[in-house]
C-alpha cells in the first residue's frame, strides 16, 4: 500500500509542478476557451492542462516500472499500451484545444485509439459475472472499443465547471483504486503487485496535482486533452481488472463489483448523462439541433437554483462519491449494511442539492446566490 500512496504523491507533485509550463504553452499557442454566453468563466483560460496530466501520469509509470516490487507488472506490454494510447488520444484533445475539431473527427480518432488499445492487448475477454467469456474475438474487439469511447465522452461531457471532472475523476478513482488492491490481496495473497492498481493510483494522484490550477476559479482547463486521457485511462484500467479474477477464487459478491468498474464512468456521471439526454430531447422537440449549445446542462441548473459555484461542484461530488464508494463497499461488506449507508448518503446529497443554503458576499450573508 504505501508504494502505491507513494506513486500518488509523485504523480500529484509532478502534475503540479508541469501545469504551469502547459499554461504557457497553451498561451503560445492560442489554445485558450473564449467567453460565450453560455459559459460559466469571465475571462479567457488556456485549456492544455492535459499536456501536464499526461506528463504526470507517463514519468510516474516510468518511475514504478523500476521499482523492484511492481517490476513484474511491467513485463508485458500493457502498462505501455495504455502510456502509449493515453498519449494518443491526448494528442486528439491537444488538436482539438487549438483547433476545435468537428465532432465525427474527434469520434473518428477515439474510435482509432480505443482499437489500437484493444488490439495492444487491452481488451475485454471475460466478464468477471458466471465466468462469461465473450467467444468472439471481433465481439471483444467491439465491446473493448465502445467501453472505452463512451468512458472518454463520459467523462468529457462532465467537464463543466472548474474542478468538477479531475474531481470526480479522483474521487471514483479512490474507490476504484481501493477495490482492486484489496481485490489483489485476495487473488494473489503473496503478490500485491497489480496493473490496474498501479494505473488508477497515478491517475488519481494526477487529478489530485491539477485540482489546485484548476478549482474555482480556474488559472488553466484541462482540454480535451485531459478529459479524454482521464477517460481512456479509467476505462483501461477497468478492462485490466478483468483479467486478474479467477471466477473459481472470487464469488460472485467480490466479482460483480469487478464488472461495475468497467462501466465507472458511466455510473459515476449518470446524472450529467440523464441531463444530456433530456436536453437533446427538449432541443429537438423545440425544432433545434440536438447539439445546439445553451446554458440548461445540469450544472447550469445548479447553478441557476442558487448554488454558488464552487456548491455546484461540491453536490456532484457528494453524488460520485456516493456511487463509487457504494459500489465499491458491494464487495467487501454486508449487502444490507451498504444498501443503507448508500441510502443514507443519496437522501443527504439529495438534501444539499435541493436546499440552498447561506453564502457570504461582499454585501455580508445572502440565503442563496443566482
Amino acid at each position: 500500500m504505501r508504494i502505491y500512496l507513494l506513486l500518488m504523491v509523485i504523480a500529484a507533485a509532478v502534475t503540479y509542478l508541469a501545469t504551469p509550463v502547459a499554461r504557457l504553452l497553451a498561451q503560445r499557442l492560442n489554445a485558450v476557451t473564449p467567453v460565450r454566453i453560455r459559459d460559466i468563466h469571465t475571462v479567457p483560460t488556456p485549456r492544455l492542462g492535459g499536456v501536464a496530466m499526461f506528463f504526470g501520469l507517463a514519468l510516474t509509470l516510468l518511475i514504478a516500472s523500476q521499482i523492484e516490487f511492481l517490476q513484474p507488472v511491467f513485463e508485458d506490454n500493457l502498462a505501455w499500451a495504455i502510456v502509449l494510447c493515453g498519449g494518443l488520444i491526448c494528442l486528439l484533445g491537444v488538436a482539438d484545444d487549438i483547433w476545435d475539431l468537428d465532432w465525427v473527427t474527434k469520434l473518428v480518432g477515439q474510435i482509432l485509439v480505443a482499437g489500437a488499445l484493444a488490439w495492444q492487448g487491452v481488451q475485454l475477454i471475460t466478464f468477471p459475472i458466471f465466468g462469461l467469456t465473450i467467444g468472439s474475438s471481433r465481439l471483444s474487439l467491439v465491446a473493448t472499443v465502445l467501453a472505452v469511447v463512451v468512458a472518454i465522452n463520459a467523462v468529457n461531457w462532465v467537464d463543466g465547471l472548474d474542478g468538477l471532472a479531475a474531481g470526480v475523476i479522483a474521487i471514483g478513482g479512490g474507490a476504484f483504486f481501493v477495490y482492486t488492491y484489496l481485490l489483489t490481496t485476495v487473488t494473489s495473497p503473496t503478490d500485491y503487485a497489480n496493473l490496474a492498481t498501479v494505473v488508477i493510483a497515478c491517475l488519481v494522484g494526477v487529478c489530485v496535482g491539477f485540482l489546485p490550477h484548476n478549482f474555482y476559479p480556474a488559472r488553466i482547463f484541462m482540454g480535451d486533452s485531459g478529459a479524454m486521457l482521464l477517460g481512456l485511462v479509467t476505462a483501461a484500467a477497468a478492462i485490466v481488472v478483468t483479467g486478474q479474477i479467477d471466477p473459481g477464487v472470487v464469488q460472485t459478491p467480490q466479482a460483480l463489483p469487478a464488472f461495475v468498474p468497467i462501466l465507472l464512468p458511466v455510473a459515476v456521471l449518470m446524472l450529467p448523462l440523464l441531463d444530456v439526454a433530456i436536453t437533446s430531447l427538449r432541443r429537438i422537440l423545440a425544432g433545434k439541433s440536438p447539439w445546439h449549445a445553451d446554458r440548461t446542462h445540469l450544472h447550469h441548473r445548479l447553478l441557476d437554483h442558487g448554488h454558488s459555484h464552487r456548491r455546484t461542484v461540491v453536490i456532484m461530488y457528494g453524488w460520485t462519491a456516493v456511487f463509487a464508494f457504494s459500489a465499491a463497499a458491494f464487495a467487501m461488506f454486508p449487502t444490507h449494511w451498504v444498501a443503507l449507508v448508500a441510502g443514507v448518503g443519496v437522501i443527504l446529497a439529495a438534501v444539499l442539492t435541493v436546499v440552498r443554503l447561506p453564502v457570504r458576499t461582499a454585501n455580508g450573508w445572502r440565503r442563496y446566490t443566482r
